[in-house]
């Protein structure tokens, strides 16, 4: 057989070492993981240390860096608008987490029974979850309207004024608050939903036989063989409640971020709509990176803390 000559390597010889190559597991899985390896080093990696590195300077996106090192995170101990948003951040998660974990369970366990239209009840339930952000606030909008709203027209028919839900300082965090938790409930009755349906029937069965009522089951069968999914929901709802940021802006956009401070932007200002406003509105990148890091110490502590505590109350089979 003649051999073509192709560089320094026979051709049968490069053929071969190419098809132990294609038949190389290692390779191909190398392969498949390669784009979302190189999305997560250039879109999440690098700009995680370079907002580390920002963070001890007082960059504004135009001058030369200047280290300032660990005066932004002195400063934000002093900063009273930042120790405030910080405050309306940990209202936010005191309220929004554990009333939406409730509802959902609620609307798990009954959803979780067989019923005609069970699979279009949970549809329903779901769409707010998987719904545009923006189309949500314009919806909500238009029913917390102070003078054509659904809402203060329904309260109106039983003689109670509404009030003005995103132009009182008293009420607008609550008003942002209800549409968290109402968008949340299908989201965390999925994740419920598959919990239930991981509980086997025959500790109900069991439990019926022994005369235990209905709501004696739920509490001492439902609930703690719930607690894996509930702890998993509880994770990351408070994450994601630290986090808020999009309901806040879209719905008070003129009083919280239009920039002329006042008492609403007081009420709605979260922590990372903090972080937002110095890093994009007053180009205090350094100080704003700061802020993003002290979040993420934050959010990691209560993080660990749930992870400590759920040993003592999380039941797994």
């Amino acid at each position: 057989m003649r051999r073509v000559q192709t560089g320094a390597l026979p051709v049968p010889l490069r053929d071969s070492r190419w098809s132990r190559l294609m038949q190389n597991e290692k390779f191909w899985g190398y392969f498949f993981i390669a784009p979302v390896s190189i999305g997560l080093i250039v879109f999440s990696i690098l700009p995680l240390i370079a907002s580390l590195a920002l963070s001890f300077t007082n960059w504004d996106g135009s001058d030369a860096i200047k280290w300032v090192w660990f005066d932004n995170f002195t400063k934000l101990f002093h900063d009273q608008v930042y120790l405030k948003s910080v405050r309306v951040s940990t209202i936010y998660a005191i309220v929004t987490v554990p009333a939406s974990i409730s509802l959902s369970i609620i609307v798990a366990v009954l959803l979780n029974r067989k019923m005609r239209g069970n699979l279009a009840y949970r549809l329903i339930f779901f769409l707010p979850s998987v719904t545009m952000p923006v189309a949500i606030a314009v919806v909500w909008k238009w029913l917390y309207n102070y003078n054509s709203g659904m809402i203060n027209y329904a309260l109106s028919l039983v003689g109670i004024q509404g009030p003005h839900w995103l132009a009182d300082e008293r009420v607008v965090l609550w008003s942002v608050m209800i549409i968290a938790i109402w968008t949340a409930i299908g989201h965390h009755m999925i994740i419920l939903l598959s919990g239930l349906q991981g509980i086997p029937e025959s500790y109900y069965e069991a439990a019926a036989i022994d005369g235990a009522t209905g709501m004696r089951r739920f509490w001492y069968i439902t609930v703690p063989l719930l607690t894996p999914a509930i702890f998993f929901v509880m994770v990351t709802s408070l994450i994601g409640a630290f986090q808020v940021f999009d309901l806040v802006y879209m719905l008070t956009p003129v009083t919280a971020g239009g920039g002329s401070g006042g008492v609403l932007q007081s009420a709605t200002r979260t922590a990372v709509y903090s972080i937002y406003q110095n890093g994009f509105k007053s180009f205090k990148i350094g100080y704003a990176s700061a802020q993003a890091w002290m979040m993420f110490v934050v959010i990691f502590l209560v993080t660990m803390g749930q992870l400590y505590l759920q040993k003592k109350w999380v039941h797994y089979e």
